[in-house]
């Protein structure tokens, strides 16, 4: 049985920048969420954001047809791997086909809980964290030149935080015709609070700083997304930022968890 979930979700474009290249959906019925960080000139970050969300969105929930509660691992990564492939398609094609939109693309990183797990994959730096009995840990890594750095102990993380590599992608939605997604199933328990966030919130605050709103402001969801972002402006607001909030109900306490 499909975990219940408790989402919230916030996004705001930052103190500096003009528009929100953001963009984020959350859909606690079918236990899928989505976070895209675009980039590209003439607004066209803001394309490609959007239409990775429009594509795997819609896609994944045609897929499922109401048998959410029936899909396994395999199924489930599989699902999640196909739509940002297709998501990455669409995106390139219309970078080729218009002047306008060419060099566009987007991070993006999706979550689908099912069967007391959640699988995720993410291509890029917006990140997934998990929240467990009041420790904080990053689910998933960064496609980023900074994180390679880290990865070969030529910088320490604290370092990378500051390195003028640091918004250097290795990988991103739509900037080629194919991009491999880095997939990966979890366990959940019940109380469990996960996080989607594009960079704009781990550019400002640091794990230690996220991990403290989430245990002060957690409850409800919907206070500890509006601090973070709070948060993330009162620290300099220099990129647009976004995050959502999932939290595993725990139905024991209300006398029907099984």
């Amino acid at each position: 049985m499909m975990a219940a979930l408790d989402v919230a979700a916030a996004t705001h474009r930052g103190r500096l920048r003009l528009h929100n290249e953001d963009c984020i959906a959350a859909n606690a019925a079918i236990g899928l969420a989505v976070l895209a960080d675009g980039m590209g000139g003439h607004n066209a970050g803001e394309v490609a954001s959007r239409m990775a969300v429009d594509v795997i969105t819609s896609g994944i929930d045609a897929a499922l047809k109401g048998a959410v509660m029936q899909h396994s691992r395999t199924r489930a990564e599989s699902l999640i791997a196909e739509h940002i492939s297709q998501a990455n398609e669409r995106i390139y094609e219309a970078g080729q086909a218009r002047g306008e939109y060419s060099g566009m693309g987007t991070t993006v990183v999706v979550a689908l809980w099912h069967d007391r797990s959640v699988s995720v994959g993410h291509v890029g730096d917006s990140r997934m964290y998990r929240l467990r009995a009041r420790e904080l840990k990053q689910l998933t890594h960064d496609h980023s030149l900074a994180q390679e750095h880290v990865d070969l102990g030529l910088l320490s993380s604290e370092q990378a935080r500051s390195a003028p590599m640091r918004s250097v992608l290795t990988r991103t939605v739509g900037n080629g015709p194919q991009v491999p997604a880095e997939l990966n199933t979890f366990a959940v328990a019940a109380d469990d609070l996960y996080l989607l966030c594009s960079d704009g919130l781990t550019d400002m605050l640091t794990d230690e700083q996220i991990s403290e709103a989430l245990i002060s402001f957690g409850t409800p969801i919907q206070n500890a997304a509006d601090h973070l972002i709070a948060q993330a402006n009162d620290h300099g607001g220099l990129d647009n930022v976004s995050v959502i909030l999932v939290r595993i109900l725990n139905r024991k306490r209300r006398g029907s968890y099984q």
